[in-house]
């Protein structure tokens, strides 16, 4: 989905939702004449009930106020035409497609395909194969003799051996003879997946066919899949502010563990890895393959017991000691199930959804196949076709029907056309029968499918649910774009007049130029904090302090606010060495070299957060004139019964 979209879904906090029977329903509110109705209203505070962050929006009459001047925009972009754009139209129409695509599926056929893929998912297979290339729209002569040679080398492979066998035959073009290495289910096509868990260990498949020609597989070695995997880490990037390397930091941090010092609290002072650093540097569970490090990913599955630590090792991301808190095997197919769909639906394995799908599509819609109509077609057809240059005879029996979908006719014309077209394209050269039985599914799978999306919307009140919620809110979209954003960035004038008007609120915090020491030992950290207050050294006090075997004390030279990781809330920007204080389970002191006083933000350093706050007071002044030109009224009895209903 394009950022676009999620940005129109995101301005949508109050989405419509389609009404049926709407006529029936009690009217909460309306703009001038269009009702509103309490149905509506009721699904859509459901619905975001559990979003909303601000309580004052879980209150009923705050919330119908939002509601209502939702409806005042739409009813806005509405009166500019914004929804005839043929821009806006493109885009809706793309995404009714892309969402279609959801709501087409045979579900019975797509359940089994996710529980078979979830029990291959229990294992992972490590297999070789030979493979014979050839187009999978090669000529029949063409197949035959890429099937006999697969069988042979079948044969071969078994007497003679895979290593003799691969230095023979592999080209790199037509001929391959390649190690896999381990894959689990959705790694490999549909077809050779199948071949490959249906083949015992140290066997040799039988020939098969996928789109990339004529395989057979031996599996050499079948493993439990790894499961999943919880870790906290601490991790220095390379980007070091310190007068230590992060690799040298990292090893004093190492030792520091190995001392018995708490791993937590280590992360929560040290780590570079934002995300997870104040939660003692603990990872959301992951899975083989789901990270972008494979290294980080050995070495933390390599771990086997609780509270065991890797030695600090190098990632693409920085360095990093990791630490197992749990590992399981593979999750429960419950907990897996929607992903496993949603893999299924974008895998080779759709082609055996899709023809179910339209089997059972040309059932529903009524749909009876012509072999009178494709033997006339067939005859129609010449050596034109593959030279780009067919077209119907002058007696072409165009308006005769090739078949009907309920009330719909499609005629001999509408398949002609579509000939026509898929003549641009290359095709193999094949007896004009097949080549007309082959374009004749294309094309009836494509006017089901469209047949199907045209009905959808009254076929599938979730579909038209949602397809109604996203038309608003990419109407929406483009409407506070040119009335707000747009607008606020582009009015430089206004922008600096608002900065003017509210400087007070554009400022930089109290900072300051400081060392933090932190040290698990109380006395220790005290003898750091009497060195400091005798100006010595960071390396100086090192030196006294820490020794090749133990690591008593780690540093932080940076300029810091009281919102600092290392800092207490309540920390005191005063100038000079503080007293030793617990936190984060350290002890630490802190010398402030230099205080950066609160000072205000020029224009330019504010600009961000000045073009945001001007576009909310931009909105509200716009809602205000909405306000006045649309007429709101609301059913009172009615928002009584919402109110009892919803409480």
């Amino acid at each position: 989905m394009k950022l676009r979209h999620l940005s129109a879904l995101a301005v949508i906090v109050f989405s419509a939702f389609f009404s049926v029977n709407a006529q029936e329903k009690q009217v909460l509110f309306s703009v001038e004449d269009t009702p509103v109705y309490a149905s509506e209203f009721e699904r859509v505070y459901k619905k975001n009930l559990e979003l909303v962050k601000d309580e004052s929006q879980k209150d009923i009459d705050n919330y119908l106020d939002l509601f209502i001047k939702y409806k005042l925009k739409v009813a806005e972009a509405k009166a500019l035409g914004l929804d005839q754009k043929p821009a806006y139209l493109r885009e809706f129409e793309g995404y009714k497609k892309q969402l279609s695509a959801n709501f087409l599926s045979n579900n019975e056929v797509t359940e089994n395909l996710v529980k078979e893929a979830y029990e291959r998912l229990k294992h992972e297979i490590n297999a070789r194969h030979i493979l014979v290339k050839i187009d999978e729209n090669a000529p029949e002569d063409q197949q035959k003799l890429a099937q006999e040679e697969i069988e042979k080398l079948r044969g071969r492979v078994i007497d003679e051996g895979f290593e003799a066998v691969k230095k023979d035959i592999h080209n790199g073009r037509t001929l391959f003879a390649e190690e896999l290495g381990y894959f689990t289910a959705f790694r490999m096509v549909y077809n050779f997946e199948t071949a490959a868990y249906n083949t015992e260990v140290g066997k040799w498949s039988q020939p098969f066919q996928t789109q990339f020609g004529y395989h057979i597989v031996q599996v050499n070695d079948k493993r439990e899949n790894r499961g999943e995997i919880t870790v906290a880490h601490i991790m220095l990037t390379d980007k070091d502010t310190n007068t230590e390397s992060a690799e040298e930091r990292i090893n004093d941090i190492y030792k520091r563990i190995k001392q018995g010092e708490d791993f937590e609290a280590l992360a929560n002072q040290f780590s570079e890895d934002k995300s997870s650093s104040n939660k003692g540097g603990r990872l959301n569970t992951f899975s083989s393959g789901q990270l972008s490090s494979e290294i980080f990913e050995d070495k933390a599955f390599g771990l086997e017991n609780t509270g065991e630590i890797t030695e600090p090792f190098k990632s693409e991301f920085g360095y990093h000691i990791v630490k197992l808190i749990d590992k399981k095997g593979l999750n429960s197919f419950k907990e897996m199930e929607a992903e496993l769909k949603a893999k299924v639906k974008k895998d080779s394995r759709s082609v055996v959804i899709n023809n179910s799908r339209f089997k059972k599509l040309k059932e529903k819609y009524k749909v009876k196949d012509n072999p009178e109509a494709l033997r006339y077609f067939t005859s129609i057809l010449n050596e034109d076709y593959y030279q780009r240059s067919w077209n119907t005879p002058e007696n072409f029996e165009g308006n005769k029907v090739l078949f009907t979908m309920n009330d719909q006719k499609v005629t001999y014309k509408d398949f002609a056309e579509f000939l026509y077209n898929t003549q641009r394209r290359r095709q193999a050269r094949q007896p004009f029968d097949k080549l007309v039985a082959s374009n004749y599914k294309d094309f009836l799978e494509s006017k089901l499918t469209q047949y199907q999306e045209n009905n959808l919307e009254f076929e599938n009140e979730e579909y038209a649910q949602i397809l109604n919620e996203y038309r608003d809110g990419l109407l929406l979209f483009d409407l506070m774009e040119s009335k707000v954003w747009n607008a606020a960035r582009e009015d430089s004038i206004g922008l600096e007049n608002y900065y003017k008007q509210h400087q007070e609120k554009y400022f930089f915090d109290t900072r300051a130029d400081a060392v933090i020491a932190s040290s698990a030992n109380k006395k220790d950290i005290k003898k750091v904090a009497k060195m400091l207050e005798n100006n010595e050294s960071i390396e100086a006090i090192k030196k006294q302090i820490n020794s090749e075997k133990a690591i008593s004390v780690s540093f932080i030279k940076d300029t810091v606010t009281t919102s600092h990781q290392a800092l207490p809330k309540d920390f005191n920007m005063q100038k000079g060495v503080s007293k030793v204080f617990k936190h984060n389970d350290a002890y630490s002191v802190v010398k402030v070299n230099t205080v950066l006083p609160k000072t205000q933000k020029t224009f330019e350093e504010a600009k961000g957060k000045v073009i945001s706050d001007f576009q909310e007071y931009k909105e509200k002044m716009w809602l205000d004139e909405l306000s006045k030109k649309y007429k709101v009224k609301v059913n009172q009895d009615v928002l009584k019964q919402v109110k009892k209903d919803l409480n």
